[in-house]
């Protein structure tokens, strides 16, 4: 009897009984792959009575809940219970992800070496190294634990057997894209391997309390390779983010059941490991050069913590019959709003320039208040009049160039007060009428209302 297949989407899950180029459901291309389809056994229908059916969690009046407590471990590093919201969550499934070679299986090892230290059992499994690999690697960040087991396995069900001989508080997965089902017909890392294994390290961390983190690949595109079910069944989603020439790296929660999305833990790859950076506002700012135009400081938001960066701007005129914009670490269609702006409000002739903006340290600026810095910079550039070393600024720019406000001042102001500016930017309606007093503060604090004011300012 000749087995019966089908092509299956890797990013949707879509089927269909023959190849196509694109997949009808996620309209992504060449993602279509032939697997195997199990045999399926229809059971005979049961018809349901009244009397059969038997609720297994019945209806409770919510006034009768009980306020859950989770028990939370401490990882060993502190910017990575920020971003986790505390520490492990007993219990929990955590998803990582990241780039090839940007630290993941580094920062999870040393991990392990805190927690074991700490008298936690650990499970590492890992389905895509040897043991001497893990050893060596292990000795090289200087990991030595006594309640760490090293497991080199692909098959859910041996590393299942394993982990209810061990009993391990935290068991890893690395990566759950090399882990299988015996039970599934299809080949490691297709959509049903990946949502069957993943459903299975799932019922253990709910049943036994056990917490689990996968290690996930990402695709071409940068998102987390397998089914986008995988995202929404487990409990956080942390993204590992960084640039193989830099040495900052930064990890950051897109989902999280028992904290915050918008924390950020920052850390700097070495030769002994990845170590934590506890001031990133003083290393973003390193070799910042003086007297220098194009350049500005900004004071970005990244859930509680100010973090000070730098936006650079080169703008030179074009060669080519359509100017070039590049950026890196900004919003690509905000740096042209805040062209247009520039342009259609002040007169500067960006349409005959090429345009480049860069946010050094490799971090990436998502929110409104760096509208104004970004401004700047780009004015400066194409005026060629550097702005004031001891000059800061945040706000977000609006079509017609007014400066509006921005959450978060006073954490803004006192951010930038202990790294030594004496002068910040800042919009007007976030300065005065009972919200921030400069006489609070020893930095000089500059209310402006439209992009015309802070133009004046720089040249002050």
């Amino acid at each position: 009897m000749k087995a019966k297949t089908a092509y299956i989407c890797s990013e949707c899950g879509y089927r269909a009984a023959k190849w196509l180029g694109r997949c009808p459901s996620c309209n992504s291309w060449n993602t279509m792959e032939e697997q195997l389809l199990a045999d399926e056994k229809k059971s005979p229908a049961m018809p349901l009575s009244a009397a059969s059916l038997t609720a297994s969690s019945p209806a409770i009046l919510l006034d009768k809940l009980e306020m859950p407590v989770y028990m939370r471990d401490p990882t060993g590093y502190g910017e990575l219970d920020r971003v986790l919201g505390g520490g492990l969550v007993n219990g929990s499934v955590i998803l990582l992800s990241g780039e090839p070679g940007i630290g993941k299986s580094t920062l999870l090892m040393q991990m392990c070496g805190k927690l074991s230290s700490e008298g936690h059992k650990i499970l590492y499994v890992s389905g895509e190294e040897s043991p001497g690999q893990l050893k060596m690697r292990a000795k090289r960040l200087g990991v030595e634990g006594e309640s760490l087991y090293i497991q080199t396995e692909t098959s859910i069900d041996y590393i299942l057997q394993q982990i209810g001989e061990i009993s391990p508080d935290v068991v890893i997965a690395d990566s759950v894209q090399t882990i299988y089902c015996e039970g599934a017909s299809s080949s490691p890392g297709s959509i049903s391997q990946v949502k069957e294994a993943s459903m299975r390290f799932i019922n253990l961390a709910k049943t036994r309390g056990t917490s689990v983190i996968l290690v996930g690949h990402v695709n071409k595109e940068g998102a987390i390779a397998g089914p986008k079910v995988l995202e929404h069944m487990v409990d956080a989603v942390l993204h590992f983010e960084g640039e193989r020439e830099n040495s900052y790296r930064v990890i950051r929660a897109v989902k999280n059941r028992f904290g915050s999305t918008n924390e950020i833990g920052v850390f700097e790859m070495t030769s002994k490991g990845l170590e934590e950076v506890a001031n990133p506002s003083e290393a973003l700012l390193a070799g910042r050069p003086k007297n220098v135009s194009g350049n500005c400081p900004v004071c970005v938001m990244e859930g509680t913590r100010p973090i000070i960066a730098e936006i650079q701007a080169l703008v030179t005129g074009t060669v080519f019959p359509s100017p070039k914009r590049a950026v890196n670490g900004y919003d690509y269609n905000r740096l042209y709003l805040l062209l247009a702006v520039l342009e259609k409000r002040l007169g500067l002739r960006f349409s005959a320039c090429d345009v480049y903006l860069n946010v050094i340290g490799g971090l990436r600026l998502d929110e409104p208040g760096a509208d104004l810095p970004a401004a700047l910079a780009l004015i400066s550039c194409i005026k060629d009049i550097p702005l004031p070393d001891d000059l800061i600024a945040s706000g977000e720019i609006g079509l017609s160039g007014e400066c509006r406000a921005i959450a978060n001042a006073e954490q803004r102001v006192r951010e930038a007060e202990r790294l030594g500016f004496s002068r910040i930017l800042l919009p007007a309606r976030n300065v005065g009428g009972g919200k921030l007093d400069p006489k609070d503060f020893s930095i000089r604090i500059e209310p402006i209302k439209s992009i015309y004011e802070a133009l004046s300012l720089i040249k002050k």
